[in-house]
């Protein structure tokens, strides 16, 4: 690799120890899929019959789509703890706390909310973090809050000025709005920390791969075991959803015939 590009903040043998745990979850996220962890995200019933009907999908594609879904979202909340949890190797300042912020630096009084994509926060969430920021700013003016993008917009490090009620918020320069690579320059003084970074971790994961092996997905058991009790994969599902309301499976029984084709 080219010098230029190689990194100083962070040394081989960490990003890649950091690599490894994500490519363990990963592993645990494609194992065998059974109906117990089909059903630990609580599947909407509502939603497959809609698609069913309305759409003219397959119930076995609309499952398999399902847990597809699934899969998607637990691999997105590893690629949340990469991009959280890499800091504590960059500088051993950087905290994780248990709640109430991504990242925390007290020895440099930084405060840090990560979010995935620049629109991924809806209002609430927005004024609750802003509230938050301005609470520990108010508590230690010397404090810096930031809410960082993984995937912004465009480059950016600027004030946080959300809207909130049709009223836009007060300039405050200590919360600020920045793209995750100003965030590595402010932390490592590298401009280009964040693009060397990237490019350091195809070489990395193909050596884990080399060493690992390619992840295999496990055997998927979810429709055996839904036709296990019941032939009918639309009652299946409802009844694995209310099977705790009283009297559902009976009455559903009563009038299975709603359900066929």
């Amino acid at each position: 690799m080219n010098q230029k590009y190689q990194l100083q903040f962070i040394s081989r043998e960490n990003l890649k120890k950091h690599l490894k745990e994500v490519y363990n979850s990963y592993q645990k996220i494609f194992a065998s899929q059974d109906l117990d962890n089909f059903n630990r995200n609580i599947v909407d019933p509502f939603q497959i019959l809609i698609e069913h009907v309305l759409l003219g999908k397959d119930i076995k594609k609309i499952i398999s789509g399902e847990i597809i879904r699934q899969q998607n979202r637990s691999c997105a909340n590893v690629l949340g703890y990469f991009h959280q949890y890499i800091f504590r190797y960059i500088s051993p300042d950087w905290e994780i706390p248990e709640k109430g912020w991504d990242l925390v630096n007290n020895k440099q009084l930084i405060y840090v909310e990560i979010k995935s994509k620049w629109n991924t926060m809806n209002v609430n969430s927005a004024q609750n973090a802003y509230r938050k920021m301005e609470q520990e700013i108010n508590q230690n003016p010397q404090t810096q809050c930031y809410l960082v993008e993984i995937i912004a917009k465009k480059t950016q490090d600027k004030p946080w000025k959300p809207t909130f009620g049709g009223i836009k918020t007060e300039t405050n320069e200590r919360i600020r709005r920045i793209s995750i690579d100003k965030f590595y320059e402010i932390i490592t003084g590298d401009k280009y920390a964040f693009f060397k970074l990237i490019i350091t971790l195809p070489p990395l994961l193909k050596e884990i791969v080399a060493e690992e092996g390619i992840i295999q997905t496990g055997e998927n058991t979810v429709l055996s075991e839904l036709e296990k009790q019941n032939p009918n994969h639309l009652l299946a599902l409802f009844n694995l959803s209310f099977q705790q309301y009283e009297g559902f499976r009976e009455f559903l029984e009563e009038n299975k015939e709603a359900f066929e084709n």
